[in-house]
């Protein structure tokens, strides 16, 4: 394909890309909001964030069979159209449980999306430009998740938290019209391929359990609780056994065969660890920035959306030098850089103002440009152009996990972090210590009631609790991409690892 033909469909693909991408973190900023309006806790208000990734990433390894079965180009419109209409049961739901259903059918039915749109716009190029190809393409990844909060920001504080939904349906269709129109006559030859109806069964149960594992552990005490145990339990025995009945299946849900690539699985593996640190600092700080700090949701989106600058700006670039610089030495300028200044943002005072938060999260933008990618070209170096859409659904499974994981998992030990700090602080205040009596008086002085005196110390020590939860929080994302670079130079770089196939 060429000139303006390539063009449009670049555009129809990428801004498919780019919708769904979007929905993953439009509605971080706006989950106090939800929460106040249906009547939830902020922390369960995040069940909106989670229930769409993991939804979506259980139904990702169904891909391949699905483009097999129905075609490539056939199979992007019709998740396109899909995930459309469970954009429109979001935006008209009305209390959490409808909600969060329509979330999960949005996550379900728009799962095929990203990767057939990366495996689409490769085959669209000349293998010489897959590179950047993949560039243009990612820009819609490390985006898609910066601009999310800003427009939803926007939208939550000018219109309603219902439209961060609805706007999905104008795109929605531009998406699936443009590429029809343009792709149609390259559809990809339809096979009969039976589904591994099992496997599929045994991922729904395994994921679906471990997820509101990590979504309810903080609310239930973990271990302590039944439940808990009880959703471990089945987690556990699900995912084993998924393992064993996949391994020889003649047509698995998830290849397994793919983890035997050494470049595959190293890639996925920092993918999902690296989506971890990533959205760990993308849920956190607007989270934090909205309860503690005064913010509103639009100027806490002004904020994360600031890492989105040199994201895009460095996508293409990226692109352009795979196929002359090692993957592993990008990756590793990315992994160290995001690391760098997640250590700088672990330190921000109680009186932190906007431009500080803001600058650093800018620098963070360069880091997310140069890492995702060049883990995106070592997980296909060297496949097939047959085995391409089912490692993108394999890859993409696991950016998912790792987002929803992250979510969960780091919203619970900002929560649980908190609740230390917190009880630390007290444990050392009392009516008889100096800095108590100096604060108390202090309030006094300043016309404060003892009631209204005590109150506002206890908000003063709840918020710099929160700080700390939040700067450990970052140190612990900084630590996990730095952890990563032991790992991405045991990866093999292959010749034209920008080029799979």
């Amino acid at each position: 394909m060429r000139g303006g033909r390539l063009v449009l469909t670049t555009i129809a693909l990428s801004l498919g890309s780019f919708m769904n991408i979007l929905d993953l973190s439009i509605a971080n900023v706006s989950v106090p909001t939800i929460a106040g309006d249906l009547a939830v806790s902020p922390t369960q208000a995040t069940w909106v964030v989670t229930s769409y990734g993991v939804s979506e990433a259980i139904l990702l390894p169904l891909t391949g069979w699905l483009a097999l079965r129905i075609g490539q180009v056939r199979m992007f419109v019709l998740a396109t159209l899909l995930f459309t209409v469970a954009s429109l049961l979001c935006g008209i739901s009305f209390t959490f449980p409808m909600l969060l259903t329509a979330r999960v059918m949005q996550g379900a039915m728009g799962a095929s999306m990203i990767p057939l749109a990366q495996t689409l716009l490769t085959s669209v190029y000349p293998p010489q430009r897959r590179g950047l190809a993949l560039g243009l393409w990612s820009m819609t990844v490390v985006v898609a998740p910066i601009a999310g909060p800003l427009a939803g920001g926007w939208i939550t504080e000018n219109l309603s938290w219902h439209w961060i939904f609805l706007i999905n349906l104008p795109l929605g269709a531009i998406v699936a019209v443009m590429t029809w129109s343009l792709l149609r006559g390259r559809e990809t030859p339809v096979r009969k391929v039976p589904v591994d109806f099992v496997g599929l069964a045994l991922l729904v149960v395994g994921v679906g359990a471990l997820q509101i594992l990590l979504d309810r552990g903080n609310e239930l005490d973990w271990f302590g609780s039944s439940e808990i145990v009880a959703l471990a339990c089945t987690a556990v025995l699900s995912l084993a056994v998924l393992i064993a009945w996949e391994v020889d299946h003649p047509h698995p849900i998830v290849d397994l065969r793919l983890f035997t690539r050494r470049n595959f699985t190293i890639g996925v593996v920092c993918l999902f660890f690296g989506m971890i640190a990533f959205f760990g600092t993308v849920v956190v700080l607007p989270l934090w920035l909205q309860t503690y700090q005064g913010y509103t949701s639009l100027w806490a989106g002004k904020v994360v959306a600031m890492g989105g600058i040199f994201a895009m700006m460095l996508g293409p670039i990226v692109g352009m030098l795979l196929s002359r610089v090692d993957p592993r030495a990008i990756a590793t300028f990315g992994f160290l850089s995001f690391s760098a200044v997640a250590v700088w943002s672990a330190h921000f005072p109680p009186d932190v103002d906007f431009w500080s938060v803001a600058l650093t999260r800018l620098l963070m933008g360069i880091s997310i440009g140069t890492f995702f990618l060049p883990l995106a070209a070592i997980n296909l170096s060297g496949l097939a152009p047959e085995r391409v859409a089912g490692a993108s659904g394999l890859q993409n499974f696991m950016r998912n996990l790792g987002s929803s994981f992250g979510t969960a998992i780091l919203t619970n030990y900002w929560e649980r972090s908190a609740a230390v700090f917190h009880a630390d602080m007290v444990d050392n205040l009392n009516q008889y210590s100096t800095p108590f009596r100096d604060q108390f008086e202090r309030l006094i002085h300043l016309g404060f009631s003892p009631a209204q005196a005590l109150a506002q110390m206890e908000h003063e020590i709840t918020a710099e609790a929160y700080l700390m939860a939040t700067n450990s929080v970052l140190l612990l994302c900084g630590g996990i991409t730095l952890s990563l670079l032991l790992l991405i130079w045991w990866a093999r770089p292959q010749a034209g690892a920008a080029r799979p196939g």
